[in-house]
């Protein structure tokens, strides 16, 4: 008696879709913290007990995160679970603004500094900048708020 082999039902439509843009937004979101913290992925698959490539896959979104992996997750990257799916309600096609995108390179950049001190002076550049109503005695042209 031969076996028949079934073939995998190739889900369509917008619940498929749906539920595709939600495992890219939280492996985005994940890949997102991973770097803000400077974590490599493979320093984020051991903390989480995964190996590098399905690590890759959950950031990608290729895999979906069962919920107690995610709950690991949030726990070694230090945030609640809510966090990844923040943003989620606003707009289907994300595309970071240009002020995002400059955010998290300084949070790249932050985080790889050699030292505390070094952290420390940016903060302290940053607060400074803030606060100054003329950032002219900077060496920057002010800001023209409206």
């Amino acid at each position: 008696m031969a076996t028949i082999k079934a073939k995998p039902v190739k889900q369509t439509g917008p619940g498929r879709s749906r539920a595709q843009d939600v495992d890219r937004h939280v492996g985005a979101r994940m890949r997102e913290r991973r770097i803000m913290l400077g974590l490599t992925q493979q320093q984020m698959a051991e903390l989480i007990g995964v190996t590098y490539q399905q690590a890759h896959k959950y950031e990608k979104g290729i895999n979906r995160i069962a919920a107690g992996r995610l709950y690991t997750i949030a726990h070694a990257l230090g945030v609640d679970v809510s966090y990844f799916f923040e943003g989620m309600d606003n707009d289907r096609d994300f595309k970071p603004t240009p002020q995002q995108r400059m955010l998290l390179d300084l949070a790249r950049n932050f985080i790889s500094l050699p030292s505390r001190k070094h952290q420390e002076a940016i903060c302290s550049l940053a607060r400074a900048l803030a606060s100054a109503n003329d950032l002219t005695e900077f060496g920057l042209p002010p800001i023209d708020v409206k």
